[in-house]
């Protein structure tokens, strides 16, 4: 305790500061790099806005991190992409053509597991919502607690809205067998 401060309201001020800062360290180290794949897998090739999008992110965790439950940031971290991504899409803005690189840089293997058009074409077919549980559990790993957690449902709704995906996804994947056969 201090003469200016008799309660030790400052000692109290530093501790706290000093433990989020341990956990905003120990949510970086473990989600960052999910949280930038997460966002890299749903713009559009060659968008550079990733990493800006990706400390949005994670500027908002730091920013509300009172409300990121313990146990489950992955969770409430794909949910806050998905917000700071819905908003960046809404601004959609062009890229000046000298911020485009004269040399690709090396690949991402994730960026090149999407290359594949036929599975475009058959996730094109999907809703939004079924592409996004889907892509949650194939691509982000959710278990499905954390998936009813993104959601904003039930364990049980999550898996309800997961096994319908997947029926979907069978059905357009059929249709897409289909076509080619007819075509070839």
């Amino acid at each position: 305790m201090s003469p200016q401060d008799p309660i030790g309201r400052d000692d109290a001020a530093r501790d706290g500061h000093t433990a989020d800062g341990a956990w905003f360290d120990a949510l970086f180290a473990a989600h960052a790099t999910a949280v930038h794949r997460y966002l890299v897998r749903r713009l559009p090739a060659g968008a550079v806005d990733a990493e800006d999008l990706a400390a949005d992110v994670l500027a908002t965790a730091w920013r509300r991190r009172a409300d990121v439950p313990r146990g489950a940031e992955l969770p409430w971290l794909y949910r806050t992409a998905g917000f700071v991504l819905a908003n960046h899409r809404r601004k959609a803005r062009a890229t000046p053509v000298a911020v485009v690189p004269d040399v690709p840089d090396d690949v991402d293997p994730a960026a090149l597991a999407v290359d594949d058009d036929q599975v475009r074409a058959v996730l094109g077919r999907l809703s939004a919502r079924d592409r996004r549980i889907l892509l949650l559990v194939a691509w982000d790993g959710l278990a499905p607690d954390d998936l009813a957690q993104v959601l904003g449902v039930s364990r049980g709704g999550a898996d309800a809205a997961l096994s319908r995906a997947r029926a979907r996804l069978r059905s357009a994947w059929d249709g897409q067998d289909g076509a080619q056969a007819d075509a070839g």
